[in-house]
């Protein structure tokens, strides 16, 4: 697939009120207590928009559809309906004020991954003691759960232990013990069907918000290329044993590329070889391949026309 031939889908205007914007999503209140969420093309890392990836938006919004229905029975969601490949009609809530990162191996290479700072010599992390004599990439005993707080576009996600959750009053502890089983219950499903298509889940990030009625649902995107470390399974063991870096489906080596140029997600953004974009088209593209069992369907470029053609026939503009 020539990537190379289309633009990035990194901006959209719709005509709909109270637009907010994140990293990747932009939404819009869509009706009564609805909202519509557009999923781009940008990529981020380090906490920054990196760059833009083509057709990584519809993988990340089509995945995660794929996914909210697979998990629906462990925690409910926040999916109405798929107007566009690129779009998602949500029940709207209120987002917690925490992400819930669940780790299931010591890796990573940002400066709050667990191996980022095990390599630096920390033993006790997210509140947690690690022994030493750890090997990076390796299993945990039992996957864990190590929020972070949810920081402004621009800033840097901070993070903190499960007991300073609700010692900051970020969450009542009946709020909190909620979220933490419905995270390690989805990481658990994540684990069991990536297995049955050949892939490792190594951590993830989930987050979760409130409806108007009080509802705790599962919102945002669900064991994505972005949200996950993905692994080939067939390879782990080999790689790992010959001190290489596992086999990814995910940005990874985004992170990596950039990490090996000395960028960590402060000061200007520095090029990388146009190989790296290419690539990770190609990684996102197969790991909803392998996970979905169905082929993918490219949309049409450039989105911005295809979505407003789609949103106008589906009655939402």
């Amino acid at each position: 697939m020539r990537t190379s031939l289309f633009e990035p889908f990194v901006e959209i205007d719709l005509p709909l009120a109270d637009r907010r914007d994140g990293k990747i999503r932009a939404s819009w209140a869509c009706g009564s207590e609805r909202r519509l969420i557009v999923t781009t093309d940008r990529l981020s890392a380090f906490d920054r928009v990196l760059a833009g990836v083509p057709y990584k938006g519809q993988v990340l919004n089509q995945l995660s559809a794929w996914w909210f229905e697979r998990t629906a029975d462990l925690v409910p969601n926040h999916v109405i309906d798929l107007p566009d490949p690129n779009a998602l009609l949500a029940v709207e809530a209120r987002p917690l004020p925490v992400e819930v990162v669940v780790r299931g191996h010591i890796t990573g290479v940002t400066d709050t991954s667990l191996w980022g700072l095990y390599s630096t010599g920390a033993r006790s992390m997210y509140g947690y003691d690690f022994p030493d004599g750890l090997d990076k990439n390796t299993a945990l005993p039992t996957p864990i759960v190590t929020p972070t707080t949810k920081a402004e576009r621009g800033g840097h996600d901070e993070p903190i232990t499960c007991d300073e959750v609700t010692e900051r009053g970020l969450l009542d502890r009946d709020l909190w013990d909620r979220v933490q089983a419905a995270a390690l219950a989805v990481f658990a499903r994540g684990v069991e069907l990536g297995s049955l298509a050949g892939l490792v889940l190594a951590d993830t990030k989930y987050e979760f918000g409130l409806t108007a009625d009080g509802e705790l649902i599962l919102i945002d995107e669900v064991h994505t290329p972005d949200s996950s470390r993905w692994w080939m399974a067939d390879t782990y063991d080999e790689r790992l044993a010959a001190g290489d870096e596992p086999e990814s489906l995910d940005k990874e080596v985004v992170r990596r590329a950039f990490a090996d140029i000395g960028y960590t997600g402060d000061g200007p953004i520095p090029a990388v070889p146009s190989e790296v974009w290419s690539a990770t088209t190609s990684r996102y593209i197969a790991a909803y391949e392998r996970l979905t069992g169905t082929t993918f369907e490219p949309g049409a470029y450039p989105v911005g026309e295809r979505l407003i053609d789609n949103l106008t026939k589906a009655g939402l503009l």
